[in-house]
Order: C-alpha cells, then sequence, then structure tokens
C-alpha cells in the first residue's frame, strides 16, 4: 500500500467515526427526550436548535484558532476529547434540566468539527473536485453503521427498550467513539495554520471574520444566500419526514428513511463524474430541482398504492444533499485561497447548519401546526406543498443571478 492510499484510507476513518458519532445519538434525541427525560416540545426544540448555535459560533472557534495559531488536527482532537466528557454527562442526566448544558456545550464543541475535518481532508488533496468525495462517502456510511446498530444490533429503539431507558446507551456508546476520534486525530496528516506572522493582526482577524471578504465576490455571495435559503426546506425534511409517514400510517418508516443515507453513498460516488461533465452550477440546480420533486412526491403520495412515490422521495435525498452541499464544500475551498480555507468553510457551516437551519426547524414547526386538522391529524399536502414551492424559488432566482463558473483553485 503505498503512502497516498495510506493517507487516503486514515481521512477515511477519520470521515467515518466523525459522522458515526453524529448519527449515534442525534436521530433518536427527540424520543429519548420525550419518553425518557419528560420533555415539552418547547424544550425538545431547544435541544434540537443546539446544533444551529454550535454552527453559529463554529466560525469564530475556526477562525481565531484553526486557521492562526494551531494545526487543525489537533484542534480537532481536543474537540472531541471534550465531547466525549460532555457526551458521557449527559448519559448520566436524569432530567431536561441538567441534560440541556451538556448538549449545548457538546454541539458547541461538535459542529467547528465538520469544517475541520474538511479542512484536513482538502489539505492532502491534488484533486479534490475528484477526490474527496471519495473520502466523504464515508461519513454517510458511518451514518448508516450508527442507525442501524441502535435498531438491528442493540435494539434501543424497541418499545420495551425505550420503556428500560436504554436509548440513553447511545449517548454511551457516542462518548467512546469521541474519546476514540478525540486520540486519532492527533496521529492525522499535520494540517498547518495558514497564517502567515508577518500580516497584520485586527479584529476581523482574530474572529476569523477573514472568510466574510469571499461574499464581495458577486457569484459566492449568491451562493450563500443559497445555501441559507435551502436550508429551509432541509429542515422540513429532518424535523418532519418521520412524523408524516408514521401518521399516515407507513410501516417501519425509519427504517424505510435509510433509504435516504444509502441514496447518499451512491450519489456521493457519482458526483465526481458529473461535477466534472456538468460544471458547479448545473450540479446545484439538479439539486434544488430534486427537492422540488422530492416535496411533490411527498404531497400526492400516501401510504397505499402510491406509496412508490414516498420511497423515490426519500431516495432523491442523495442528489438534495450530496449535490448542493457537498459540492458547495468543493466550490468553497476553491474560492476561499490557502490562508482562509479552514474559516471560509465554517462560514458556510454557518450558513447551513447555522442560520438556515435555525430558521428552517422554526418555519417547518409553525407551518405543522398551521395544517393541523385535528389532534395527530394533518392536511400533509398544504405542508408539503410549501417548501416545493419555496425550493422552486431559490432554483429560479440562483439560475439567474449566479453566473457560470469553472471551479478554479486560486494561487496565493
Amino acid at each position: 500500500m503505498n503512502a497516498k492510499t495510506v493517507i487516503k484510507t486514515r481521512l477515511s476513518i477519520m470521515m467515518f467515526l466523525e459522522f458515526f458519532i453524529w448519527g449515534a445519538w442525534f436521530v433518536t434525541l427527540g424520543t429519548f427526550l420525550f419518553n425518557n427525560l419528560g420533555a415539552n416540545g418547547s424544550q425538545t426544540a431547544m435541544a434540537f436548535s443546539t446544533q444551529s448555535w454550535g454552527a453559529i459560533i463554529a466560525p469564530f472557534i475556526i477562525g481565531l484558532i484553526a486557521d492562526r495559531f494551531i494545526n487543525a488536527e489537533k484542534i480537532l482532537g481536543i474537540l472531541h476529547l471534550l465531547g466525549a466528557f460532555l457526551m458521557y454527562q449527559m448519559y448520566n442526566s436524569t432530567d431536561f434540566t441538567s441534560f440541556y448544558p451538556y448538549v449545548l456545550g457538546y454541539m458547541i464543541a461538535y459542529m467547528p468539527t465538520l469544517a475541520l475535518v474538511n479542512s484536513i481532508s482538502f489539505n492532502q488533496m491534488e484533486d479534490p473536485e475528484k477526490e474527496f468525495s471519495l473520502i466523504r462517502v464515508w461519513g454517510t456510511v458511518g451514518w448508516i453503521l450508527a442507525g442501524l446498530s441502535i435498531s438491528f444490533l442493540f435494539h434501543w429503539d424497541s418499545p420495551e427498550q425505550i420503556e428500560q431507558g436504554l436509548l440513553r446507551n447511545t449517548f454511551l456508546v457516542t462518548a467512546i467513539a469521541s474519546a476514540v476520534l478525540g486520540l486519532y486525530s492527533f496521529t492525522l496528516p499535520k494540517t498547518p495554520p495558514k497564517y502567515d506572522k508577518k500580516d497584520k493582526v485586527d479584529l476581523g482577524t482574530i474572529l476569523g471574520l477573514d472568510a466574510l471578504r469571499l461574499l464581495k465576490d458577486r457569484n459566492f455571495l449568491i451562493f450563500f444566500i443559497s445555501s441559507v435559503l435551502i436550508c429551509i426546506p432541509l429542515a422540513f425534511y429532518y424535523q418532519t419526514t418521520n412524523p408524516f409517514l408514521a401518521e399516515i400510517g407507513v410501516n417501519n418508516p425509519t427504517g424505510k428513511m435509510a433509504i435516504g443515507q444509502v441514496s447518499e453513498v451512491i450519489f456521493m460516488l457519482l458526483l465526481p463524474v458529473f461535477f466534472k461533465r456538468f460544471g458547479f452550477k448545473i450540479t446545484i440546480l439538479v439539486a434544488m430541482l430534486a427537492w422540488v420533486i422530492r416535496y411533490i412526491l411527498f404531497a400526492y403520495g400516501n401510504a397505499g398504492e402510491l406509496a412508490f412515490m414516498l420511497i423515490i422521495g426519500i431516495a432523491l435525498h442523495g442528489i438534495c444533499y450530496d449535490f448542493f452541499f457537498v459540492s458547495g464544500q468543493i466550490y468553497t475551498d476553491s474560492k476561499a485561497g490557502e490562508k482562509v480555507k479552514s474559516a471560509a468553510q465554517g462560514l458556510i457551516t454557518l450558513a447551513t447548519y447555522g442560520v438556515g437551519m435555525l430558521i428552517g426547524f422554526w418555519v417547518a414547526g409553525k407551518i405543522t401546526d398551521y395544517y393541523l386538522l385535528s389532534e395527530s391529524v394533518h392536511n400533509w399536502q398544504g405542508v408539503w406543498l410549501l417548501p416545493a414551492a419555496f425550493a422552486l424559488l431559490v432554483m429560479i432566482l440562483f439560475s439567474i443571478f449566479f453566473r457560470n463558473e469553472e471551479v478554479r483553485y486560486k494561487e496565493e
């Protein structure tokens, strides 16, 4: 095995653990809070929103440290070791009041690592457009394996195990995985800061605001705004799909939703070919169109003879997510230049997982409540047509205002 293959393997393990950690507890968080900590709807929303607050804070952590003073792989290790401690405290919590500070602290520590693993990966690549998706796909595999383990290996999400409180074991498994990745991170290829000590240090530099200068680029500004807006329909999928499928009588809704992650793997592998052949703009537009089609299928599908429409809608997740977000990470890396790569990735994390998802979760909740016909009965057609229309509007605006360009890496 040559040196390049060894590095790719090590980066793949990093990605696998990074997303195994997220998938091992976040998917079942709502079920745990409701059944085991007695949390109400507002408290559950507070817990889920910690993802967004962590993402909003992430660029400042990345810009302050990763691009300035300390190697990215070392920060990654420190944050995951801290995360292991906080996750273990979540495992020991017995009520929401004691649980919430730990989950907030954990997400503030975890969300910056999403940008760090990208930065570490890109730093080892000669052709990120071709190589990155082959590394990133292992993150999706990690997420899938985490979910399958909970349901089919440990059965912690079965009614009996939930009643016994065994779903809290997801936090213990995550704590162990976080500790493993924390220690493993210190062995990863060195990713030193790109900051030149000769450069003047001002407040914007200290806070990592250098990446905001990218917004002066008209195309990047359009992409940035589109990233925020498309996360509103994205939030509908994460927050509403499982309750929707369960309410209309679809059997094994959580298992069927795993088709979305499988499609992520498939389209992650197809992305390099599509990206190379059709370019960035077409790739993004195809992703947006997939959002529109998915929600129209959800609006008119049912649990009976039209159930295939729901399955197709779920299976479109690979195009919706990979073609927009992964290609967006590649585009951002190409626009940033060497000195602010980590800060730029953190900026996109803020735009998507932070601001966009925070708005999206709120909007999805309001819309779902608006179309509540009676207790546990919704007008789902009305719910799904709204994000479909919104995604179509974003697609039209992006097609008009984003000027087609070839992705080329800046030379410092």
